[in-house]
C-alpha cells in the first residue's frame, strides 16, 4: 500500500511538472512575441521620426520662401504649449490671444 501510494504523489508531481513545462513554453512564446512587436514598433517610430524631419525641413524651406522666420513661430509655438501645460489645460484666454496674434501676423504681411 505504500508503494501505490508513493506511485500517486509521483504521478500527481509529474502532472504539475508537466503543466509548469506548457505554461513556461506558453510564456516563453508570449515574450518572443513582445519582442518582435517592440522591434516593430521601433522601426515604426524611426520611420515616422525620419518622415517628421523631413517634413519639418519642408515647411521650414516653404516658410522662408514666403518671408516668414520659420524659427522664431516654432519658438513660439513652444511657448505657447509650455504655458498651456503650465496652466493646468486652461488654454480659453490663451488661444483667444495666440488667434488675436495669429490674425496680426497676416495682417503685417
Amino acid at each position: 500500500m505504500g508503494l501505490g501510494s508513493t506511485a500517486k504523489k509521483i504521478q500527481g508531481i509529474s502532472d504539475k511538472a508537466e503543466q509548469m513545462y506548457k505554461q513556461v513554453q506558453e510564456l516563453q512564446q508570449r515574450i518572443i512575441h513582445l519582442e518582435e512587436e517592440v522591434d516593430d514598433t521601433h522601426d515604426t517610430v524611426k520611420r515616422l521620426d525620419h518622415e517628421t524631419t523631413e517634413q519639418r525641413a519642408l515647411l521650414v524651406a516653404m516658410a522662408e520662401e514666403q518671408g516668414l522666420d520659420a524659427e522664431a513661430i516654432l519658438a513660439e509655438a513652444a511657448i505657447e504649449e509650455a504655458e498651456g501645460e503650465g496652466s493646468g489645460g486652461a488654454d480659453g484666454e490663451e488661444a483667444a490671444d495666440g488667434d488675436a496674434n495669429a490674425a496680426d501676423g497676416t495682417a503685417d504681411e
